[in-house]
């Protein structure tokens, strides 16, 4: 697989309706995932979204989330995502990416099976980098 970019809008609890509703706009194929399925299953967030993805037929990808920690400021609510299989370029573009970054979440497996990380760059933007199938 190729790798990607694109937006990544987290939610106040609504990401179900709104990543639906994006879908209706934009047709395509919508994936929701839970943060029940991923082990929070007793938890208010359990029925939340955890990860949804839009592919669409035009080739947009839009991905969304509810926010696990209730801080959700609209207009500052979106982050920049990389994901892809090619470990060693997304490895790249994390080391760069996170030189002088705040580092929310290090780059390294998570309970979903992919290597992933966080960050917040010099300049205030938030990206999230994902490589899938990576058992670090």
């Amino acid at each position: 697989m190729a790798s990607r970019l694109n937006p990544y809008i987290t939610f106040a609890g609504d990401a179900r309706q709104a990543m639906e509703f994006y879908k209706e706009v934009l047709g395509g194929t919508l994936t929701l995932n839970t943060y029940g399925e991923y082990g929070q299953k007793d938890t208010p967030m359990a029925d939340k979204i955890m990860h949804g993805m839009l592919e669409t037929p035009s080739g947009f990808t839009l991905m969304g989330a509810d926010t696990p920690t209730g801080d959700h400021n609209p207009g500052n609510n979106f982050s920049v995502s990389l994901s892809g299989d090619d470990d060693a370029e997304l490895r790249g573009y994390w080391e760069k990416l996170s030189a002088g970054a705040s580092v929310a979440v290090p780059l390294e497996k998570q309970m979903w099976g992919d290597v992933f990380g966080m960050c917040t760059d010099r300049f205030g933007i938030t990206w999230m980098v994902n490589i899938a199938g990576q058992g670090g």
